[in-house]
């Protein structure tokens, strides 16, 4: 027969058995300000880009568009590339003392552009060629022409800047996100938001 203090026994070793469960409590912390009494929460918000839909006049006008963005989708990761380039060979060049050993890196630098890049770069069309100029530009807020008197010299530069405008390039061509080139800056703002 059962009695109490059996019961009891019983009893304590089943409260014992089952865990106790607490309320946990979920704490988040954020910046605060106090203004006149109040507080008011600090939160930053990821930057949002909201990018207008394109409305076409004509079909014309739309296959125009869509050839765009086909090439800018070619050219703008060359223009990333020359930009990463850019500032990493122009850190290198800084710390070059003497002008031979300067000659001697920029041959080096040549080459290995030359034989990373020539190919895939003789096979831009035209229109991908004065995307591209203008892209460098963008990316390295320098127009083709001042980067290389910059690197090769006035001399080079002033050969390729005449030899571009015999074939219709110009090396001085500068980037206009707001003017001229606003098409192209909206399909890059596209490509970055990763929606084209």
């Amino acid at each position: 027969m059962l009695n109490i203090r059996n019961l009891i026994i019983i009893a304590l070793l089943g409260l014992i058995s089952f865990p106790v469960n607490s309320q946990e409590v979920d704490r988040t912390y954020t910046l605060a300000r106090v203004v006149n009494g109040d507080t008011i929460p600090i939160i930053k918000l990821p930057q949002v880009t909201i990018i207008a839909p394109m409305i076409f006049k004509s079909r014309r006008e739309e296959r125009q568009y869509s050839r765009l963005v086909r090439n800018v989708k070619i050219v703008y990761p060359y223009a990333k590339l020359a930009g990463i380039k850019f500032r990493e060979y122009g850190q290198k060049l800084e710390q070059v003392e003497s002008d031979a050993q300067r000659r001697r890196m920029m041959k080096q630098i040549e080459d290995e552009l030359r034989h990373q890049f020539e190919d895939d770069l003789r096979k831009l069309t035209f229109s991908q060629g004065l995307i591209l100029i203008k892209l460098i530009d963008r990316e390295t807020q320098q127009t083709s022409y001042e980067i290389l008197r910059d690197f090769r010299g006035i001399f080079q530069a002033f050969f390729w800047q005449s030899l571009g405008r015999i074939f219709g390039y110009d090396l001085r061509t500068t980037y206009d996100p707001h003017g001229e080139d606003e098409m192209i800056e909206h399909i890059i703002m596209m490509i970055e938001a990763g929606l084209i």
